[in-house]
């Protein structure tokens, strides 16, 4: 046995057999979640480098670890894992001092978000604190973003400066 799911409302632990764990609702599943919130294909659990990892499969309800819902996680032993609102705390010996570094996804910020030309995504918690704009809109120039260009530019007797877009 790999480690164990022990459900955190009670209930009979769900040993950990394989490397590679399917979890979700469907009886194809290696750990089949029979709940109307849990997605066909939910989650999947995997063994690398003797700690495991969660994934989520882009489900409807989504995978917490340890209150905080994410797309993949490194997981410790002790950390509690949220399939939809189904909360397992994970038992396991791992092998190794760490878990493999984080893998950086090149395609998780946009392009125009990277130029500074789009402001970034922000989360709900984010979103309603702000007062000005929607999430994801394109920038407007201002005297504020003065420190964010300084692209070079001609004047009219053909010299190169560098300004502000916005000082036009």
């Amino acid at each position: 046995m790999l480690g164990e799911l022990i459900p955190c409302g009670g209930g009979d632990p769900i040993p950990l057999l394989k490397t590679r764990l399917l979890i979700g609702r469907r009886s194809r599943c290696d750990i089949t979640l029979s709940f109307t919130n849990v997605s066909s294909h939910h989650c999947e659990l995997e063994l690398v480098d003797g700690f495991w990892s969660v994934r989520d499969l882009g489900s409807r309800n989504g995978v917490k670890v340890n209150g905080v819902r994410c797309k993949t996680k490194w997981l410790m032993p002790g950390d509690v894992v949220s399939v939809a609102k189904h909360r397992y705390e994970l038992i396991y010996t791992p092998i190794g001092d760490a878990p493999p570094p984080e893998e950086e996804d090149p395609f998780a910020i946009p392009l125009l978000v990277k130029a500074g030309l789009m402001r970034p995504q922000l989360d709900e918690t984010e979103t309603s604190s702000r007062s000005s704009g929607k999430a994801g809109q394109a920038v407007q120039a201002s005297d504020d973003d003065a420190g964010l260009f300084d692209w070079p530019m001609e004047d009219e007797d053909g010299e190169t400066n560098h300004r502000h877009p916005s000082s036009r």
